[in-house]
Formats: C-alpha cells, structure tokens, sequence
C-alpha cells in the first residue's frame, strides 16, 4: 500500500457511529452512491464491508471490484477517503459473528432492527487513504490509559499466590484501573458444551454459578468462534433474559426441578464486551463486562482486554499446575459435625449431578458430583482432608480428560456454598488441598 494515512491510525472511523459513504461504478461508468453501516478493521491492510441488501451496489462490486468509502471520525469529524478493492465475502466465522453483533447494536440504537440483517461480511483491500480537507475538531483526552492500565493489572495478578486471588484481583484491576464497574469471568466447561460464572463484581446478585450455553448471546458467540465481540448500543438480540435460560428440564423433562441461576449482568446493558480467554486456540473462559452507557467500550478497551486474556490463560495454567504439587505442610481444621439442629437433607440426582440441599438448589454438574464425593466420603468414612490429585484420579466425579479446570470449579464450589450453605465449608489447607467443614448433621439422599 502507499496510503499517506495508516490504517490503524483512524480506527476510531471504523466503529460504525457515524454511517459511511459507499462510491461504485458500473462496467458502463455509471457511478452509484450509497451509505454503508458498517466499516469494519480487519487489520492493517484490510477493511470488512456490512453486505446486507442485494443492489446495485452489491452487483457493481461483483463485476467491478474496485470502491471507494468516506468514512468519519466521530469525535474529530475528520474525513478519510480509502480505496478499496472487493476480495471476498464471509458469511459465517469470527468476522462474521463479531460484525453481526455490532450491526444489531446500530441497528436497535437507530430503530432499523426489522431492516437491518447482516447477510455476509464483505472483504476489502485498502489500496490506499487520504485524508480530505477538514479543518478536525479538538477531540477529548481519554479517561483511561489502556496501556498504563494493562501494565498495573498485569503486575497485580502477578503477585496473586492462588487461582481465587487471580481472580479477584482481576475483577479489581478492571474497577481501578479500567474504569469498568460492571464485570464477570466465566469458564468453559468441556463436558456440558458451556460457560459457568466463577467472579463478577458489580452486580445485585453475584451469579455465581450461572451458566452461558456455547453460542448464545455475547458471551457464547464469542466463546464458540474464539473471538472478541463488542457492542456498542442496547440491542435485545443479545440479551440474556430468555436466552440464557436452559434449566434441568431440558436434559431430562420428567424432572420439575428448577436449577438456573441468574444471570448476573444488567438488565438494559447499552454496551457489551467479551473476550475469549485461549491458549493454543483451545477456549479456557471469557471475560466480560457491560455498562448502561452507550459506546462505552472501545477497540482499545477491546485491544487491552484481548492483552490481559492471554496473560490470563497463562496464569489459570500455572495455577492448575501448581495446585498438583503436595505441600509439605498443611494446617490442620477439625470439621465440627455436631448437631445444632435437624439433620439438612441433602438430595443429589445423578440425571446432571445436581445437589439440593434442604430443597434449595445449589449446583450441578461437575461441581456437583465434586461435592457429592466429599459429602459421601464424609459420612462414611470421616473423611475430611482431600487433595486435588486424588479428585483427579476418581472417576466418578467424571472430569474431562484434558482441561479439567477442577480449580475453578472448587472455587465456584466454596463460593456457591459461601452464598447459599452456612454449615459447609471448602477451606484450603495448603497448594492443592483442601478440608471439608461440616457444622451441622446430614442426611444424604440419591435422588
């Protein structure tokens, strides 16, 4: 290319605020002119196109590959022409999913929704951009320094000695240093094709617990393609209100048990972003945060967080790897089982391995035949000090054969039972060990 403008210098044009303007030109000449909703950075040679409608632009490209688009900066007004030529068209994949969600923000935001369908996501070459003359306006400083942020976020999680703390500090660091008041992590959970929420901060109910199928909403595209998906206005084609629901009945319809959790993000987010947490393009989890304000997340916010994922990856690895290795020495917790009340019933049912305790839900899956194990250990045998590897090596709990991720759901484990059960208690006695406090008699029951 031989543009006198980088591409990545005028992302801030490709958010799709402010409608582009489209040129084509027939095999005859004939110009044609048009709007364009969408002009996506792909990257530093290639921009991506919204096709939505066939018309005479879409039959212009198709037999003329070379365009023209004007795009606006939204805070500066500064114009950039960029001359562009069509190379192919994606109708599914990241660029696709990442496009559509942006386009249903846009679309929702100027009431087009009926209108606006993303049909394919268009791909250009940039062949070259000039700037147009315009006297720009003074833009704003940024709140936040992403990259001064990213490095104080990155030396916090740094110090964390255990996978709880790494999280945590995370949710912190993105309060403190992003300015991002509304988050959550989530991860992926290979047996049951979904995501299950470990952390959130900012909500009027954690969500600890909540789950996310593989596909559905922000958080499930952006788990499925592996890619960072960001919203810029309120759309309800990602809203999780009906979509997230997927309760027990679903794996076995004689059961009328209810066990979802609510999910714990804004009612009426206006901006929305999720992150893939990966490593080696295997999926580990997601971040993701919302806020009521419209435009709040920007492709540098996108660019940080995307940073601070792959950090991430690498420290869930560390720990789960650490968390193997037997400590020499271990404090000692002596579980108190004496009766101070009725015996709490707790029912497991092996359908999905939920566990109710006293008919109130608390969890499912693999965090609960965990729990099940413990509790069944316990009574009879008096067994309270267990160890990671040794929940490794049992196969009735049924952990994956690769990425098992058994510290996190410890620790959502310790924390469903912190919200919901004041007589059990996960406490860590040492790296990969952990005692079972029982303060109250049971009576288990196999459902």
């Amino acid at each position: 290319m031989t543009e006198t403008v980088q591409l990545e210098a005028i992302r801030p044009c490709l958010e799709g605020v402010v409608p582009s303007v489209l040129a084509t030109v027939a095999l005859d000449g004939t110009p044609n002119i048009t709007l364009v909703s969408q002009v996506h950075f792909v990257d530093a040679r290639h921009v991506a196109l919204s096709f939505q409608f066939f018309n005479k632009t879409r039959e212009n490209i198709l037999t003329n590959p070379y365009a023209k688009v004007q795009v606006i900066d939204p805070d500066s007004s500064a114009h950039y022409r960029l001359s562009l030529r069509y190379l192919r068209t994606e109708a599914e994949g990241p660029l696709f999913e990442k496009m559509k969600a942006m386009l249903a923000g846009i679309a929702s935001h100027t009431g087009m929704s009926k209108v606006f369908r993303l049909l394919g996501s268009d791909v250009y070459e940039v062949l070259s951009i000039e700037g147009a003359q315009s006297k720009p306006l003074p833009c704003a400083l940024p709140q936040h320094n992403r990259l001064s942020a990213l490095r104080a976020t990155l030396s916090q999680l740094g110090q964390c000695t255990d996978l709880n703390s790494v999280f945590n500090a995370l949710l912190e660091a993105l309060q403190h240093h992003f300015g991002i008041n509304h988050a959550m992590l989530l991860m992926y959970d290979r047996c049951g094709e979904r995501l299950y929420t470990v952390a959130s901060h900012g909500y009027v109910v954690s969500g600890i617990g909540a789950e996310i199928p593989l596909g559905t909403g922000i958080i499930g595209v952006a788990a499925q393609e592996r890619t960072p998906i960001r919203i810029m206005y309120m759309t309800g084609q990602y809203s999780y209100n009906i979509a997230v629901r997927n309760s027990m009945q679903q794996s076995n319809p004689r059961l009328e048990l209810e066990t979802e959790i609510p999910f714990a993000g804004l009612e009426h987010p206006h901006s929305q972003i999720a992150v893939p947490i990966t490593a080696n393009r295997q999926l580990i989890g997601v971040i993701y945060a919302d806020s009521s304000k419209n435009l709040r997340f920007t492709y540098e916010d996108e660019d940080a967080l995307m940073a601070l994922a792959d950090y991430l990856a690498l420290c869930i690895a560390q720990h789960h790897e650490l968390s193997d290795i037997r400590p020499e020495q271990s404090v000692d917790i002596v579980a108190d089982d004496s009766d101070n009340g009725p015996p709490s019933v707790i029912k497991h049912y092996a359908a999905n391995d939920s566990v109710f305790i006293d008919e109130e839900y608390l969890i499912k899956g693999v965090a609960g035949a965990i729990l099940w194990k413990l509790l069944h250990d316990f009574t009879t045998q008096q067994r309270t000090e267990f160890s990671n590897r040794a929940l490794r090596l049992d196969r009735s709990i049924g952990l994956p054969e690769v990425g098992d991720n058994l510290e996190t759901r410890l620790i959502l484990l310790q924390k469903r039972l912190l919200e919901r059960c004041d007589f059990l208690h996960i406490v860590k006695t040492g790296r990969g060990r952990f005692q079972l406090q029982v303060d109250r008699a049971m009576s288990l029951q196999e459902a």
